[in-house]
């Protein structure tokens, strides 16, 4: 792909092209999903570089999910019936498979959870636990497109097992830099 102009000023009318090339209001149900799909990945890269960053492992592990999340985009602005044609990127179970291998892994080595914990600790931690919000409203939003269009047939598991790596990666995270985890003090 070459982008050789950013603007096209097609989009000034509110609308925009999906993959196939439909023009659909900027706010349609399809777009919102991608677009918050776009939004989460942009909080992950702010995760990644806050000055101190993130540990190694994680490091190595959301450079990897962030391109995923580019396949997802890609898989939610084509509607099913160009997917055929088109064959984007999409999200497949292997996506799934190394998403629970990761959650084990860290889970393992964060420990059990024994409490509800806050979203906080180091800053980076602070940041997944944002991303891992914007994942849910991703979720949510494409759980809505689901009940009116077609998606990917694993996007939404998707999504569902990414918001649960962000809370383990921030678990793992604070461990990693010997910071305790701020509970939930539900006499507050």
């Amino acid at each position: 792909m070459r982008i050789t102009r950013v603007y096209t000023r097609t989009g000034d009318d509110g609308s925009t092209r999906l993959g196939g090339g439909q023009r659909v209001p900027k706010d349609s149900l399809r777009v919102r999903a991608y677009g918050t799909v776009d939004e989460l990945n942009s909080a992950i890269g702010v995760a990644l570089a806050l000055p101190g960053g993130l540990c190694e492992r994680l490091t190595h592990f959301l450079p990897a999910i962030q391109n995923e999340l580019f396949d997802l985009g890609s898989d939610l602005c084509y509607v099913e019936e160009d997917i055929d044609k088109y064959n984007p990127p999409q999200i497949e179970a292997r996506h799934i498979e190394h998403l629970e291998m990761l959650i084990d892994e860290l889970t393992k080595a964060a420990g059990p959870l024994e409490k509800f914990v806050l979203p906080g600790g180091a800053g980076g931690v602070a940041h997944l636990h944002v991303s891992r919000a914007i994942c849910r409203r991703a979720e949510r939003e494409a759980i809505a497109l689901s009940r009116v269009e077609g998606v990917g047939e694993f996007a939404l598991q998707y999504l569902n097992r990414l918001a649960d790596a962000l809370f383990v990666m921030a678990r793992y995270e604070n461990k990693m830099r010997g910071i305790a985890e701020p509970q939930w003090n539900e006499r507050a």
